[in-house]
């Protein structure tokens, strides 16, 4: 549905890393690697080492992310779109007869196009709670099922689309503030805020079979999956994926724009590929390619706020949009917000 074309340039990004003797009687090496410039996802960077006169380096390792990207050039080359957008660390490794010295640096890589901005097209709307302050929104063999925040308040529960009527709920235990869910396998998985843990809970029956914590990634906000893997926001611009056997975070992707980084995502959507994700505090709706990170589309929402507002009061920097659900089959897409009284079906149109 959506496509970023990227322009694959050849570009040179120098790093000049040199190391210098002291004295002939020091062991301690001068070793130092200029400061990194931002480069955009597809170019290609070339690390360059030069050694100072009379000081004979043996061989420099180079690693991006802890991967080694060469093998004792004093040159090397390598493909941004391999690490994706965001910053990545820079280690450099010379090797001198008997010695060796590393250094630390970084690079920062940008999306390599500006996001494509779409505007809407309102087919529904529907009924919603306004009690109800949404974390987490997904729909499933004809329903919504819903889970929502605060502690003493939070609550995951099975909803009618037409009607907006609960059929089936359960409390969270008051110490917890509910956040984001996502149904992978017959099984619920439900996040809290702080608490770095999630639960399992039957589809069918909503009864809790289970519990998994979160050690990396320090918050839980909004989840979802694709075929293989759970994927969590945790309120920064890092996006994690779960393996649903373990539950323990595999890996994760940065979310950057062609200009800068994209933070507090929130809910979480997989739709046709790609990530859709609340941004906290916007009423707007990120699109991110899943494999690189780079945000490919921004969906601007304000004017369903603003409905919203016709018929009730609600907080300005709280009652905002979250809540994302995708009807696969039928091709239909649902929004709603903290405390909103209507939930909409919509169209994404440019």
């Amino acid at each position: 549905m959506f496509k970023t074309i990227h322009h694959y340039r050849n570009v040179t990004l120098s790093l000049i890393t040199a190391i210098s003797l002291l004295s002939c009687s020091e062991t301690n090496y001068k070793f130092k690697l200029d400061n990194t410039k931002k480069v955009t996802l597809g170019k290609k960077a070339a690390i360059k080492f030069e050694q100072l006169e009379g000081n004979k380096i043996d061989s420099v390792h180079l690693y991006v992310d802890k991967k080694r990207v060469n093998t004792n050039e004093k040159q090397v080359t390598f493909n941004t779109s391999d690490f994706g957008v965001g910053k990545h660390a820079i280690t450099a490794i010379a090797f001198y007869p008997n010695k060796s010295k590393k250094i630390n640096n970084s690079i920062e890589i940008l999306a390599s196009n500006a996001p494509v901005v779409y505007s809407y097209k309102i087919i529904n709307t529907f009924p919603h709670d306004k009690d109800a302050y949404t974390q987490g929104l997904e729909y499933y063999d004809g329903y919504l099922y819903e889970t929502t925040g605060k502690k003493g308040k939070s609550t995951l529960r099975k909803v009618e689309i037409n009607s907006g009527k609960i059929v089936q709920k359960i409390d969270l235990s008051n110490e917890y503030f509910g956040e984001g869910m996502t149904i992978f396998e017959d099984k619920i998985y439900w996040l809290t805020w702080q608490a770095r843990k999630g639960f399992i809970y039957k589809l069918d029956s909503f009864e809790k079979v289970g519990e998994f914590s979160y050690n990396n990634s320090n918050e839980g906000w909004g989840l979802t999956h694709n075929e293989k893997e759970l994927i969590k926001s945790d309120g920064t611009n890092k996006i994690w994926f779960l393996n649903p056997k373990n539950l323990k975070e595999k890996r994760y992707i940065q979310t950057y724009t062609n200009k800068y980084s994209v933070d507090k995502l929130n809910e979480l959507e997989l739709i046709n590929g790609k990530i859709y994700a609340n941004k906290w505090q916007q009423n707007s709706i990120v699109i991110i390619n899943p494999t690189s990170g780079a945000v490919e589309g921004v969906l601007n929402l304000n004017g369903l706020r603003d409905i919203v507002m016709k018929d009730q009061s609600i907080e300005p920097l709280d009652d905002v949009l979250n809540g994302i659900a995708f009807d696969a089959k039928n091709n239909r897409l649902f929004v709603t917000g903290k405390h909103w009284g209507k939930l909409f079906e919509i169209e994404i149109i440019k």
